[in-house]
């Protein structure tokens, strides 16, 4: 059986992969999207967390912007909590799914690879489908950083949160929790909370807390919407920069970096402060050495002192690096162009392997921290159904011209 023939394949399921596909699907454009819905979300974050992000900047984008998370609230007939817990995300992204793309095939894209008609992937099943275009919305599952001094450090004894569906499993066990931002304290948390003794670790001077702001933030404020835009990505002034994706990706690189480091530099909310009441946090250290014995795993820090857990957790988050993407053939690999491990993409998101797309946190190289957000959606589905739509008309175009 010859394989189907799609005019756009989006790899991937979440809140980009689905944000994309609708905005194309109301654009006219045959999309087919492979993978299980908010997949990373559900398998990979701790049951019992909350986004750090605020209401208006946890929608995913839909070209009516009609399903957003009033919308889903309305659709429960209840209240969703603030912080937003994370399995009400979870169901507002299949319900999104449910009513803006329905037809999601749920079987894994094993490999992407150039082809005659753009390009084939090769499917989980063994079948393979052919695209004209692909749009890659993988997420970060690929890209967890490990400090190196865990390198060889067996499962047991050291993991990243990303390996963690349940931090519950640890009940009763002393962990030590490497990091300092969101994903740290959250999870020192939630550990606690579980009956583990914990103890944070930080190389920064001190845990930065996200309390401040209320008024600023409130409609009382009547610069709130000139100070802080809808995206809530960085502090004030920054923050505009941010927003606008196509003025970051146009900056000198010398500014994007301490622009995009001072947005999203290590932080927790405030609301977790009442919650880690108790724990240990040990800050301006950094783990040098790392040992196992029989059940217990030996940390040695930069001034000398020691600390023994049964399992460390690694808060330390992601590093892109294309190279490392699986799901990328050999023949593709070599032909992105990347800057720092990230692939270097042009406006509407297109890599230098013509028809082949990157959205989400690996589009940060390029366009800047706001698309390691849900709120980043908008913009980044606009924009690429834009070039995708212009290009098409251009082709329609020179048909025409050639046929007279």
């Amino acid at each position: 059986m010859s394989p189907s023939t799609n005019r756009v394949v989006v790899v991937g399921a979440g809140p980009y992969g689905l944000s994309v596909a609708a905005h194309l699907n109301q654009a006219g454009i045959e999309t087919a999207v492979f993978g299980k819905p908010m997949e990373f979300w559900e398998q990979n974050m701790p049951t019992g967390m909350c986004l750090r992000s605020k209401w208006e900047a946890s929608q995913i984008s839909d070209p009516a912007r009609a399903l957003t998370l009033d919308a889903y609230q309305g659709h429960l007939g209840i209240a969703v909590p603030t912080p937003i817990p994370l399995h009400h995300f979870i169901n507002y992204g299949k319900w999104f799914q449910r009513n803006a793309v329905p037809d999601v095939d749920p079987r894994y894209v094993r490999q992407i690879h150039p082809a005659a008609t753009g390009f084939r992937l090769s499917l989980e099943d063994g079948s393979h489908v052919d695209a004209e275009q692909v749009v890659v919305a993988t997420g970060l599952g690929e890209f967890p950083l490990r400090p190196a001094q865990f390198d060889n450090i067996p499962a047991q004894y050291a993991s990243h949160t990303s390996e963690h569906k349940d931090l519950r499993v640890f009940a009763g066990q002393k962990v030590i929790v490497i990091g300092s931002g969101q994903s740290a304290i959250e999870s020192a948390a939630l550990l606690h909370e579980a009956g583990a003794g914990v103890e944070v670790i930080a190389r920064s001077p001190t845990i930065r807390w996200l309390r401040g702001g209320a008024w600023l933030k409130s409609t009382a404020n009547p610069l709130r919407a000139l100070m802080y835009p809808p995206t809530d990505v960085g502090p004030p002034v920054l923050n505009r920069i941010v927003a606008a994706p196509e003025l970051f990706r146009r900056l000198p690189r010398g500014l994007q970096h301490p622009i995009a480091y001072r947005s999203v530099r290590p932080a927790a909310a405030g609301w977790l402060l009442n919650r880690v009441q108790g724990i240990t946090m040990t800050t301006g250290r950094a783990v040098t050495r790392v040992a196992t014995t029989t059940g217990q795993v030996t940390l040695v820090l930069d001034d000398g002192t020691e600390r023994t857990a049964d399992h460390v957790l690694l808060a330390t988050g992601y590093r892109v690096d294309v190279k490392r993407m699986s799901i990328l053939s050999p023949d593709i690999v070599s032909a992105v162009a990347t800057l720092e491990g990230y692939p270097r993409l042009g406006s509407g998101f297109e890599s230098s392997v013509r028809g082949l797309y990157f959205i989400g946190a690996v589009a940060v190289g390029t366009f800047g921290p706001l698309c390691r957000f849900a709120s980043g959606s908008d913009f980044t589905a606009r924009s690429l159904t834009r070039g995708i739509v212009a290009r098409r008309t251009a082709a329609q175009q020179a048909e025409v011209h050639s046929a007279a």
